[in-house]
């Protein structure tokens, strides 16, 4: 079936923004490559956790990603949207780290350890902060438990917002595998939180402010740019 010529020219545009923004970023044009990464970090890094379940890894497979990106950026042809070929740059370097991971013996977990609480919008109610607080942490436990198979497909779709096309394309799975995955997964989450508390989900993981702004510093520096 054709797209519709609005639809097909509104996806033409998207390439083609792509590939003038990689070659500037070949070229080494600070402006391009500190757009590139300040576009991507919030998705990027929502994947990258929900592969790693751990804040800190996830900033450095975002990290690492970047470098191997930037370094290969000459490969990238615009088959793929920019946002798509990153994303799988990382989900590749977040299971290489899982994988690394389970060849090491695993320690026991502490039983003493706490989740942090992700940042919020500013409130001038300190209840309703705390309650959100109280919902984001039992989002990110509740993700956190699912099996890997599940959890990538939960933050690609749920949380990150990304079509079932685009999640099967993203993981290399059929589209079928995704359906048959994020139901799952939807039902391990529903044990834990109530019906309710779906609308948060858009704020669960955030990667902005500082945060994303140390890293697109770091990558720069990595790269080679002045600060």
């Amino acid at each position: 079936m054709r797209r519709p010529a609005i639809e097909a020219a509104g996806v033409g545009a998207t390439e083609a923004g792509d590939m003038a923004l990689a070659r500037r970023a070949l070229a080494r044009d600070p402006d391009a490559v500190r757009a590139i990464i300040k576009t991507h970090n919030q998705r990027l890094y929502r994947i990258a956790r929900g592969v790693v379940r751990n804040d800190a890894e996830a900033e450095d497979v975002v990290q690492e990603a970047y470098m191997r990106a930037f370094s290969s950026l000459a490969a990238f042809r615009g088959e793929a949207s920019l946002s798509t070929w990153l994303s799988r740059i990382v989900i590749n370097e977040a299971l290489g780290r899982l994988r690394k991971r389970r060849r090491i013996v695993a320690m026991p977990e502490n039983p003493e350890a706490r989740i942090i609480p992700f940042p919020l919008n500013a409130s001038d109610d300190p209840e309703r902060t705390m309650a959100q607080r109280q919902i984001l942490g039992l989002v990110e436990r509740a993700t956190d438990s699912l099996p890997d198979v599940y959890r990538s497909v939960f933050v690609a779709r749920v949380i990150e917002g990304l079509s079932i096309e685009e999640t099967a394309d993203l993981l290399g799975v059929r589209p079928e595998t995704v359906k048959t995955r994020l139901h799952r997964a939807r039902s391990l989450v529903r044990k834990a939180l109530d019906d309710e508390i779906g609308p948060v989900l858009l704020d669960a993981f955030p990667f902005a402010g500082r945060r994303c702004e140390r890293l697109t510093r770091a990558v720069m520096e990595g790269l080679g740019f002045e600060p």
